[in-house]
């Protein structure tokens, strides 16, 4: 596995309608529609930040219920949550080559798509995040472009990630072990906290 970078950041929502008021409202910008997961029974809006991006995600009422368990924690959301930024997804190349250490610390690799799009990501089976969100999930896009790229450029940029957990320490040697490298700061903190600046048309504004 190569050396990963920032891939997206991630906003869990009870519904995409409140994901979107929640990033307009803090961003002062509108996302822009993404797609369906269907093994996952969610659906997506994206905004791009330079060469990484912005994912809301949600169950989509629409589809039928998945077979397993959601990714990113959803099934535990209730349907009045608040959204929040509550993970980060972190790019590499490899993955299909993870051994049994890295698995068992950041979850099975699977396939999933979604539209044209297809790749490879850690997910653990029962949907927990690890670390409590601080800790990324990876993800492998083979060769494709990274979709980023593809997005509006509505002039967002992440200026700074901040990884907030009591293991710290831990949190900063597993990020050291897949060859982490971007703008995160890790913090220990009484609990999992995670807080993204991010630069706007109209300013620095946080997640």
């Amino acid at each position: 596995m190569r050396l990963s970078s920032l891939d997206h950041l991630v906003v869990v929502a009870p519904t995409l309608a409140a994901g979107a008021q929640y990033v307009e409202r803090r961003l002062g910008v509108e996302m822009q529609p993404g797609g369906k997961h269907a093994r996952m029974g969610t659906h997506n809006l994206l905004l791009r930040l330079g060469d990484a991006y912005l994912e809301v995600i949600a169950p989509d009422p629409d589809a039928a219920p998945p077979t397993r368990t959601r990714w990113f924690g959803l099934d535990a959301l209730e349907a009045d949550a608040e959204p929040r930024l509550a993970h980060w997804v972190a790019r590499t190349q490899g993955l299909a080559q993870a051994d049994a250490r890295l698995t068992q610390t950041f979850g099975t690799i699977e396939s999933m798509s979604r539209g044209t799009l297809s790749w490879q990501i850690s997910i653990h089976a029962d949907g927990h995040l690890p670390l409590g969100g601080m800790l990324p999930s990876l993800i492998d896009w083979g060769d494709a472009e990274p979709p980023a790229r593809g997005l509006i450029d509505r002039g967002c940029r992440v200026q700074r990630l901040e990884l907030r957990h009591p293991d710290a320490v831990v949190l900063g040697q597993q990020l050291e072990a897949i060859g982490f490298s971007g703008p995160v700061a890790v913090i220990p903190g009484e609990g999992p906290g995670l807080l993204a600046c991010i630069e706007t048309p109209t300013g620095l504004k946080t997640l």
